[in-house]
């Protein structure tokens, strides 16, 4: 399966905050270091403040952090929520199907099962297994401990 980008930059959002989660990030700082656009990293962290996994703060010293602890944000939950309904094929849309083979194929019960197969991967891990190397995220992601104001 192929993830979107709104899925992917989900996914890089909190595991930038998961990196070094004392601290607040802005927009800016994350579209910046990720090279993702401000306005479409907006849509994903209104998103992501919505589902509750994060915690956004407005004005001066403001930002996002998350909005609970790391082991309690499951991977294929942020996955499910991000990308919707596993849509494999058209015969798993809500669209009307116009494949000829429709009542007789058995790729769909196959794709099915593949679909829950990717989904049960991704519910064995929740945001704190992927950061487990927060050091060397925090290096690459050019980090900094937040400063006493």
């Amino acid at each position: 399966m192929k993830l979107t980008s709104f899925t992917d930059y989900s996914l890089r959002v909190l595991i930038y905050l998961a990196a070094q989660p004392e601290r607040r990030a802005t927009i800016a700082e994350i579209a910046r270091i990720f090279d993702i656009s401000e306005s479409h990293l907006m849509k994903v962290v209104h998103f992501l403040a919505q589902q509750g996994w994060l915690m956004t703060v407005r004005g001066k010293g403001g930002g996002m952090s998350l909005g609970m602890p790391p082991v309690e944000i499951g991977i294929g939950q942020v996955v499910r929520a991000t990308e919707g309904p596993a849509v494999p094929a058209e015969c798993f849309g809500t669209q009307a199907d116009t494949c000829v083979i429709t009542d007789a194929c058995r790729l769909k019960a196959v794709l099915r099962k593949a679909a829950e197969a990717f989904y049960a991967v991704l519910d064995e891990y929740t945001l704190a297994d992927l950061v487990r190397n927060r050091t060397v995220l925090a290096q690459i992601l050019q980090l900094r401990p937040e400063r006493a104001a």
